[in-house]
C-alpha cells in the first residue's frame, strides 16, 4: 500500500493489520499520530488502484468516534472490506493500492449554487433521511451541476425534489 503522510500510514497500518492478521489496531498501543488522538472530525478514507480507479471509499461527514485515530482506523477498514461497490480487498491487492485520507470541516448550509465550487468544496445533499455526499476536487467533476447530480443520485433524491445543500472543505493527505 502506498502513502507517505502519517495519517495515511495509520490508515494503511489499520487495513494491513485487519486483512493480514484479522487484528484491529489500538491507537495508543499501535502508535497512531498524536494529532489524530487530539482531534475529532469526520473523515473519509479512499483506496485507488495504481491506474487511478476507485477501489473503496468509506467515511463519516461528522465525527462518530472519540477521536480521529478511531475514525480513520474504522473508515479505512470499512473502505477495504465493506464498500458495497467492491469485493473486500485481498492480501494480494495490498501492493496495488494507494490510500488517501480526507479530514472534513464541519458542514455549513448553503442556499445558492453560487456558494458551491466542486474544486474547493465537497457537497452534501439531504432530503428527509436520505443523504448523499461527494468529496471536493475529484477527477472528472468540473462543475457544480455535475457535483450535485452525482450527490443526488447517491442519495436517491430526484432533482425535482426539495433538498438541502451543505458544503465542507477537506484536508487531503496522500
Amino acid at each position: 500500500m502506498k502513502g507517505n503522510h502519517p495519517f495515511v500510514k495509520w490508515a494503511i497500518k489499520s487495513i494491513e493489520s485487519y486483512i493480514l492478521e484479522k487484528r484491529i489496531v489500538d491507537p495508543i498501543k499501535d502508535g497512531a499520530p498524536q494529532e489524530l488522538l487530539k482531534r475529532r472530525a469526520g473523515a473519509f478514507v479512499s483506496l485507488h488502484l495504481l491506474d487511478g480507479s476507485l477501489r473503496g471509499c468509506i467515511g463519516t461527514f461528522m465525527p462518530t468516534k472519540a477521536n480521529l485515530a478511531l475514525e480513520v482506523r474504522d473508515n479505512a477498514i470499512a473502505a477495504a472490506t465493506e464498500d458495497p461497490r467492491f469485493e473486500p480487498l485481498t492480501p494480494d491487492e495490498l501492493d496495488e493500492v494507494e490510500v488517501t485520507v480526507d479530514i472534513l470541516s464541519e458542514p455549513e448550509k448553503v442556499t445558492e449554487l453560487s456558494q458551491l465550487d466542486p474544486k474547493k468544496y465537497g457537497v452534501i445533499v439531504a432530503s428527509g433521511y436520505r443523504r448523499g455526499l461527494l468529496l471536493p476536487d475529484l477527477p472528472g467533476v468540473d462543475s457544480v451541476q455535475e457535483q450535485l447530480q452525482i450527490a443526488l443520485r447517491k442519495a436517491g433524491i430526484s432533482e425535482r425534489e426539495r433538498f438541502e445543500m451543505y458544503r465542507f472543505t477537506v484536508e487531503r493527505y496522500h
